[in-house]
């Protein structure tokens, strides 16, 4: 598979992802969390919302501050004392949102054109602010709303100064395959804009709630999106959003996005965001759970030993892992073998072995697997109890 189509990819962990119930970061995590993201080299860093807490507001402006490579920006709701509170903290992108589905217009009271107005009325007004400001502009749920709402706020949006309109699938209901998916949707929407003789750059936000987020998110790079959202854990409201680590594993190695993007970094980013997050990294979560490289199995084991790609699509070495041998009660005597070896116990005793192969198996039929260490202490014990070992 191969698609050579640059993208920029948008981290919302210290914004999105403190939308997850009960997260929240000091400022001094932030910073750490921003500065590891900046040396993986994710394009644009979304600090958070300042209108929110004066904490949120500080470190908002404590990472602007921080002359990192990535653009910090900085999340606001259609009101011209949000955006002012952003810009003054030196914020160069700037997110504004408001959503124009029939049932929220009506919740607020307003009619689609007033809706127009506010938006267009804020985003001029923080461009006057500052000319350089890259601005978006979210019809929240916007994959629910009415498409022609949609187009003519995006529209409006554009001729005002927005540079990005994000196409947010607010509730995670698009489907790959039906006739609400992402793809067609992005395709609509760029084709449309076009028509107009306006060319923004169009950004998706994919939630999680059906577990389709990542699938979403590359029918969205398909269809010609030029900026994926992305969070570290997949961390954000309810199931979240798509997670940063597998959409940057596949689009470094599936699409071969053809740019500087050190991804050894994402093991260090993933045990500090979960330690302050509270959130452990699970252990079949791909990419970055303990499992995701590891072989267990007989079968499996015995030809990952040989060649790992066998049972691996993606190379552990792209995010500084690498592939593991787990012992347990599904273990055979390749992986065994293979694990003596690893402990400098090299031996033809093929009886030692296979008592070796007998008590791991006696232990991963209590729940646990045998590590290095501990299979140091059984070989140790098994030669002790054995003629061989010159002990009864």
């Amino acid at each position: 598979m191969s698609q050579l189509r640059s993208v920029k990819v948008l981290d919302t962990t210290l914004r999105e992802g403190e939308q997850t119930p009960g997260v929240y970061f000091d400022v001094h995590i932030k910073l750490a969390i921003a500065d590891l993201l900046d040396e993986i080299g994710i394009d644009i860093i979304e600090a958070g919302h300042p209108a929110v807490t004066e904490g949120i507001r500080h470190a908002v402006d404590q990472i602007a501050k921080r002359n990192l490579n990535a653009r910090i920006g900085a999340h606001a709701r259609s009101l011209e004392k949000d955006v002012d509170l952003a810009l003054q903290c030196g914020v160069t992108f700037l997110g504004i949102f408001y959503c124009v589905s029939e049932e929220r217009l009506k919740d607020y009271g307003t009619q689609l054109n007033q809706a127009i107005a506010q938006i267009t009325k804020v985003i001029r007004y923080a461009k006057e602010q500052n000319p350089e400001l890259l601005v978006r502009y979210t019809p929240e749920d916007t994959v629910r709303s009415p498409f022609a709402n949609v187009l003519s706020v995006a529209a409006e949006a554009v001729r005002a100064g927005a540079d990005i309109i994000s196409i947010a699938d607010t509730t995670g209901c698009m489907i790959p395959g039906t006739e609400s998916n992402m793809y067609d949707y992005v395709r609509r929407l760029k084709d449309e804009l076009a028509r107009n003789d306006l060319r923004p750059l169009i950004a998706v936000h994919c939630h999680n709630d059906r577990g389709l987020a990542l699938a979403n998110a590359l029918e969205s790079y398909r269809a010609g999106a030029d900026i994926i959202d992305v969070s570290v854990l997949g961390l954000g409201e309810r199931a979240g959003i798509v997670d940063l680590a597998s959409l940057l594993s596949i689009l470094k190695h599936d699409f071969k996005l053809d740019r500087k993007m050190d991804l050894k970094k994402i093991p260090e980013l993933y045990n500090l965001v979960s330690r302050y997050s509270g959130i452990p990294v699970a252990v079949h979560f791909p990419v970055t759970g303990k499992n995701a490289f590891t072989h267990c199995a007989g079968v499996h084991t015995q030809a990952a030993i040989k060649n790992p790609v066998h049972y691996q699509s993606l190379d552990p070495e792209i995010v500084g892992r690498k592939t593991e041998i787990v012992l347990d009660h599904m273990s055979g005597i390749s992986a065994v073998q293979f694990s003596l070896e690893q402990i400098g116990e090299i031996t033809t005793d093929k009886d030692l072995t296979q008592r070796v192969l007998k008590k791991v198996k006696e232990v991963g039929q209590t729940g646990r697997t045998v590590d290095y260490q501990e299979l140091k202490y059984i070989v140790r014990y098994l030669k002790e109890h054995s003629n061989l070992g010159g002990k009864k």
